[in-house]
């Protein structure tokens, strides 16, 4: 097999990276997903000089759809690559048999202007046109056909996104999402001047994650150590951070189905949670937590017992309500078999993180690919038993706060193990420069998802591209398949049940 695997957290040299014929290369890719039940978590491209563009291709060997034995293994990444020289400007889509290809082949084309041909949506993903022609939305035609509009500009401070439902009446037929409104330049801007502030501002709800995936892939291409009470805390803030969220969307979808109740306990809860961390970190979403080489702030004895305190009232106020929420019939009716997306329709669009798992695909990064702490604080790996629908996504998020919950809770304990260590490496490690001609991978399971960081390195270690892939990028479109043949007024419960991120899939 033409390619070469790499761990989580770990480098390869790029020269080391197979290089196939884009023919023999699709068929690869083909054989790979459909026999032996891999699936695409990057597939992007980067100039390589005289009019010529290299598509590298990452597939993820974790373990899906297979017998329970195989899947134990630990999982890692398959990579590859294909020139197109100069002249060549296209090639035979992979998403006609592998839908779930379908943004990647769009953002490659929009970025280089390598067409796959035959494509079925080659529309625009983030780029709306040029400002001359309007973007080619689906049609529809009949005498009871309708279209509503929402959006770019919503309500509050919601970021930019626009969605068109195709509608009979209340009945949604079809929902087209069209992003792109926010034009970062955030992949260029982490090769000129890579940090953790710029990482952190790229989804404010998804701080620890980001921060997380960058700090891990710099430390590799740096060979940059990590004290294990620095990963402890670490660990620790990426369940406080999928905690809070968590239960902020609880409250969210409450509010949507008018149980105010709900709202206002889920919303005073979370609270609980972001104020820790603001003890923590001085910041209630941990900016300026994680740095390379370790964690900024050491965490006392007695924050640790008042954080130990808050946590129990948490669990304790969380369970109270949805097991009150469950157990409302007029609440029931609202969130059973509204927005569902079967297991088939989710590994077909290779859908990832909360929207996979409640459809009953068993993607966990944190259990994909574990660090030493998953196996030595026996944290495992449970199939969430879900029909895709909103009540999945809302009782999947109730049992993710209770796991991390529990997981902050071991952590707390074996930090004491660890109270003389470091937490910090040194500013030095900020001057240390990186590895060269170096490949390097992160993938951090967020509460919305895995968050992928790629990072390559040139023949003088400069970092040249940065390639960043939010879980929104794979989610959107699973959103918009959820609300069709639902009522249109069913949309904002569907859509906070996903709560899926502008800003992460606008770089």
């Amino acid at each position: 097999m033409n390619w070469i695997k790499i761990k989580n957290n770990t480098k390869v040299n790029l020269n080391d990276i197979p290089t196939l014929d884009i023919d023999d290369l699709r068929n690869e890719i083909i054989s790979l997903v459909t026999i032996d039940k891999m699936r695409p978590i990057a597939f992007f491209g980067k100039d390589w000089g005289r009019g010529q563009v290299k598509l590298f291709v990452a597939l993820a060997d974790d373990g899906q759809n297979k017998p329970a034995a195989a899947s134990d293994k630990e999982g890692g990444f398959y990579i590859t690559s294909s020139i197109f020289h100069a002249g060549i400007k296209s090639y035979e889509c992979l998403t006609n048999i592998i839908p779930s290809f379908h943004n990647f082949e769009r953002e490659f084309f929009e970025e280089f202007k390598i067409e796959p041909l035959n494509h079925p949506w080659l529309k625009p993903l983030r780029k709306m046109g040029d400002g001359k022609t309007n973007y080619p939305f689906f049609k529809m035609e009949g005498d009871e056909i309708h279209e509503v509009a929402v959006g770019p500009i919503h309500a509050g401070i919601i970021e930019p996104g626009h969605f068109r439902f195709m509608c009979n009446g209340e009945n949604v037929y079809h929902l087209e999402i069209a992003l792109g409104y926010q034009h970062k330049g955030v992949e260029n801007l982490m090769v000129q001047a890579p940090s953790n502030q710029l990482i952190e501002s790229i989804a404010g709800d998804s701080v620890i994650a980001y921060s997380l995936a960058y700090s891990n892939i710099m430390e590799t291409v740096k060979g940059i150590s990590v004290s294990n009470k620095a990963q402890l805390i670490r660990k620790m803030a990426l369940e406080m951070e999928r905690a809070a969220i968590h239960i902020g969307d609880l409250g969210a979808i409450s509010g949507d189905i008018a149980y105010l109740m709900g709202a206002s306990v889920f919303g005073a809860t979370r609270t609980l949670v972001i104020n820790t961390m603001l003890e923590f970190s001085g910041s209630r979403f941990g900016r300026g937590l994680i740095t390379l080489g370790g964690v900024n702030f050491d965490i006392e004895e007695e924050k640790i017992k008042r954080a130990l305190k808050t946590l129990d009232k948490v669990e304790s106020d969380v369970t109270r309500m949805v097991k009150t929420m469950l157990k409302n019939s007029t609440v029931m009716s609202r969130l059973e078999k509204t927005g569902t997306i079967s297991t088939e329709r989710a590994q077909e669009l290779g859908l990832v993180g909360i929207a996979a798992r409640a459809s009953g695909v068993n993607l966990d990064s944190r259990f994909d690919y574990p660090d030493k702490w998953i196996k030595e604080l026996n944290f495992k790996k449970e199939k969430f038993e879900g029909t895709g629908d909103v009540n999945s996504r809302f009782q999947l998020r109730y049992k993710e706060i209770i796991d991390s919950i529990s997981m902050v809770r071991k952590i707390f304990e074996k930090l004491k193990e660890f109270k003389n260590e470091p937490v910090n490496s040194g500013y030095e490690v900020l001057s240390k420069e990186n590895s060269k001609d170096s490949f390097a991978i992160s993938v951090v399971e967020g509460w919305r998802g895995e968050v992928v960081h790629i990072a390559m390195t040139d023949n003088s270690g400069n970092l040249t591209r940065y390639k960043i892939k939010d879980p929104s990028f794979n989610n959107w479109y699973g959103l918009a398949l959820a609300v069709r043949n639902n009522g249109v007024s069913d949309f904002p419960l569907c859509n906070k049940s996903f709560n899926l991120s502008y800003s992460g899939f606008d770089l």
